[in-house]
Order: C-alpha cells, then sequence, then structure tokens
C-alpha cells in the first residue's frame, strides 16, 4: 500500500515521502498514530501544493537574505570601548555588541548567534562574517575606538 509520511518513521522514511508500507504496518501502526495518511489522488495534490509553497517560501527567504547580505557587504561598524595601556580593553567586544551597533547604526536586526567572531580584546580593525542564511554570508568591517 503507497503511503505518505506525516512525519519521520524510522525504517521507512522522512516526512513528506511516499513509500510502500505493507497494508498491516499501515492500518495497525501508521494511521492509528498519525503518522501516515494513504496516498490518493487528492491526498497526492495537497502534498504537491505543499511542497511547492514551501519551495516558494524558502526561494523568498533566499533572495531576502541575499539583499540583506548586499546591503550589509563592506559596512564599517564602530564600536567605543574603555581602554588600557597597550591597547588593551577592559572586558570584551563580543557579537551581541556587533550585533546591537549594527541595529543602532543600520537599523538591521541580526541575531548575535549569526555573527562569526572570537571575542575581541584589544583596539584595530577586525574583519567579521556575519552569517544571514545557509549558503548566504557577508563580512563587515568592526572598527573598536578607544573612549
Amino acid at each position: 500500500m503507497k503511503v505518505i509520511l506525516l512525519a519521520d518513521v524510522k525504517g521507512l522514511g522522512k516526512k513528506g515521502d511516499i513509500v510502500n508500507a505493507s497494508d498491516g504496518h499501515a492500518r495497525n501502526f501508521l494511521f492509528p498514530r498519525k503518522l501516515a495518511e494513504e496516498a490518493t489522488t487528492a491526498n497526492m495534490n495537497v502534498l504537491n501544493q505543499k511542497k511547492e509553497a514551501d519551495r516558494r517560501k524558502k526561494l523568498a527567504e533566499l533572495e531576502a537574505a541575499q539583499k540583506l547580505a548586499d546591503e550589509l557587504k563592506g559596512k564599517e561598524v564602530k564600536i567605543i570601548g574603555k581602554s588600557g595601556d597597550n591597547g588593551r580593553l577592559f572586558g570584551s567586544i563580543t557579537s551581541k555588541d556587533i550585533a546591537d551597533e549594527l541595529n543602532k547604526q543600520y537599523k538591521v536586526s541580526i541575531d548575535k548567534k549569526k555573527i562569526v567572531t572570537d571575542t575581541i580584546r584589544q583596539l584595530g580593525t577586525y574583519e567579521v562574517e556575519v552569517k544571514i542564511y545557509p549558503e548566504v554570508s557577508t563580512k563587515i568591517k568592526v572598527v573598536i575606538l578607544e573612549q
């Protein structure tokens, strides 16, 4: 019997797959637990429409991410911090600080987890990578100035 999986089933397949399952397994295990539904033409059409909508949504997210990456490319973020001798900062600059400054200076909301950097403890200029979406990233310049 052909069934459409509604959830990942170990040993059978992933959500959205169309697989052949034995009649007993489908009727006694998959259907009662709402793990699958029978692959009728109506259900197949619904599945195809969902897949098409998901594809369009991912494409729109990718385009928005690329637009944001182009907007951020080459931008310079200036952060002012207190420092001691030899340009060493009191405390450090983290990805959260960089995300906050991006929001203040350019009105761009970026999650701190998407900013790839080590903690910065010296004055100077640093190249920081911002991963906006899988396979979409850009580099920004972070300038640490003395107060």
